[in-house]
């Protein structure tokens, strides 16, 4: 009974519409996040965007998609640069750097007890002498 009266092209259309919807969210999100992010146009030009994205929804965000998508790439490979380098460099103050004497101890150490061969130890060893 309750098949009838919800046949399959209409969950089917509902479950598109759904899709539709939420994919508009998401790159609402990206445009928005990509126009807060830009410091090559004035506060007044990012107002215009997003009032056109508002009043005309899913045309305002594909022309900026389509009118951007050069800018758009160039700042979020520089955004997540800037993240990287930032990683690497908080993990470099936070690791330290060991004496090599040390590393080179340790590496004897792993020898003697058989976890690693010749070669990895002299791996080791010319590691610790080059970063010194």
């Amino acid at each position: 009974m309750i098949a009838t009266s919800y046949p399959f092209l209409e969950v089917f259309w509902t479950m598109l519409i759904f899709f539709a919807f939420f994919i508009w969210i998401w790159i609402l999100f990206t445009v928005f996040a990509d126009l807060f992010r830009r410091d090559d146009i004035s506060g007044w030009g990012k107002a215009a965007w997003i009032i056109f994205v508002i009043v005309l929804p899913y045309l305002g965000v594909f022309v900026y998609l389509i009118a951007e998508h050069k800018g758009m790439t160039d700042r979020s490979i520089q955004q997540q640069q800037a993240a990287k380098s930032q990683m690497d460099q908080y993990v470099r103050s936070v690791a330290g750097r060991s004496d090599p004497s040390q590393q080179i101890a340790k590496g004897e150490e792993l020898l003697k007890q058989g976890t690693i061969s010749q070669a990895e130890f002299d791996q080791i060893k010319q590691r610790a002498l080059a970063g010194a």
